[in-house]
């Protein structure tokens, strides 16, 4: 087969998959959930498995663990939750009221000093983006209940995940070794050089964020209880939670508790208090959470995952989000290959032939740093392939 009918082919196979996830994304939720589960423990039922115990019961014991610490997880902070929730909920009206008072006065006297022109442009501009605000709103409500989260939906994730899961983490050295006896042979070695880059990245990205995102939550929770802003606990989680997307946690924090605090408080400087905790949070992030935990060497950079998590969610909801870290760490070490090609061939260097191995990056270059450590998938080059 001509090099150019084996990228025809996988071309068309890759353009069948993403149309298969698009059709049955509505349906996907619970498996790639399964996966994303299994992927993560898969470690854990590795390391019973080197001490002796069988692969079944090491899946059972690691995967019960897991179900429990979550429900544990759950009856403890969903109380604390839905109490703020119906605390705020109570104090809609005066917040209202606050904000008539407050804050229509300044914009009254405001629009008092401009001219009838620019009042009336005012006026449109602020029509026109209510009204793109209000449809957006009706959209994301109506998805929420009709989408990723519908009660069928919620009944499926709770009920056939824990099985896939299972299944995934019992024959997860199967299904790595049937994989890796499906390669084309004569590219083998580099399929799997390219595998285990990937797995590196994914797993490092995955591992470090969700560390950041948990120490972050609980700093931010128990920081804007301690210094007594109201619904110092959601808001706190929220923006840990949120903080896997990179940027987006703190500044919704930010914003929301700020809000809150200028409704409660007073005082200037206990608002400044709650700005200054998410700008310590911030900072703390920055140059030491996301530098120890995740590393400059994961090569996923914040704005590809930003628009990867917003590209794949918009296109195929929560299985998409779901999806959307993965898929941009496989095409991230892709473009980082094929980068390494292009600078050994000839369109770079001006030679007329083409070397056959692909060459390293200059030193200075941030794409020479290899993927951080990988602790997820099993290199499929340690799995032999299944007999036939």
């Amino acid at each position: 087969m001509t090099a150019g009918r084996q990228v025809r082919f996988w071309l068309v196979g890759f353009a069948v998959f993403v149309l298969l996830v698009w059709v049955l994304r509505d349906m996907l939720l619970p498996f790639v959930a399964g996966m994303a589960i299994a992927y993560l423990l898969d470690p854990a039922v590795d390391r019973l498995e080197r001490g002796g115990a069988p692969r079944w019961l090491a899946t059972t014991l690691v995967l019960l663990s897991f179900v429990l610490v979550a429900l544990l997880a759950v009856v403890l902070v969903v109380p604390l939750i839905q109490g703020q929730v119906s605390d705020l909920i109570d104090r809609v009206p005066a917040i209202v009221a606050w904000f008539k008072r407050e804050v229509l006065p300044r914009v009254e006297r405001l629009v008092a000093r401009l001219s009838p022109e620019e009042v009336e442009r005012l006026r449109t501009a602020a029509g026109d983006y209510a009204g793109t605000a209000v449809s957006w709103a009706v959209d994301l409500v109506k998805g929420i209940f009709t989408g990723a989260v519908s009660f069928f939906d919620v009944l499926s994730v709770v009920l056939i995940t824990p099985i896939v899961a299972f299944y995934l983490l019992r024959d997860w050295d199967k299904l790595v070794g049937a994989v890796d006896g499906w390669l084309p042979r004569a590219h083998l070695g580099t399929i799997r050089e390219q595998a285990r880059e990937a797995d590196r990245t994914l797993a490092g990205f995955v591992r470090g964020q969700a560390a950041v995102c948990l120490v972050l939550g609980l700093f931010y929770a128990v920081a804007l209880t301690v210094v007594g802003l109201d619904f110092g606990l959601v808001v706190g989680l929220v923006a840990g939670l949120l903080s896997f997307i990179p940027f987006v946690g703190s500044l919704v924090g930010f914003i929301s508790s700020v809000g809150i605090a200028f409704f409660q408080y007073d005082e200037l400087w206990r608002v400044g208090l709650v700005a200054g905790i998410f700008i310590f949070g911030q900072a703390v992030e920055g140059n030491v959470l996301t530098p120890k935990l995740v590393g400059d060497r994961v090569g996923l950079h914040p704005v590809w995952v930003m628009f990867a998590l917003l590209a794949a969610g918009s296109l195929f909801g929560f299985t998409g989000v779901l999806l959307a870290v993965p898929v941009a760490a496989v095409i991230g070490v892709l473009v980082r290959f094929a980068l390494r090609q292009y600078l050994a061939s000839g369109y770079y260097t001006g030679a007329a032939s083409v070397s056959a191995e692909p060459a390293g990056f200059p030193p200075d270059s941030p794409l020479a740093h290899p993927a951080g450590e990988g602790m997820r998938v099993h290199a499929a080059a340690d799995v032999p392939p299944p007999s036939a």
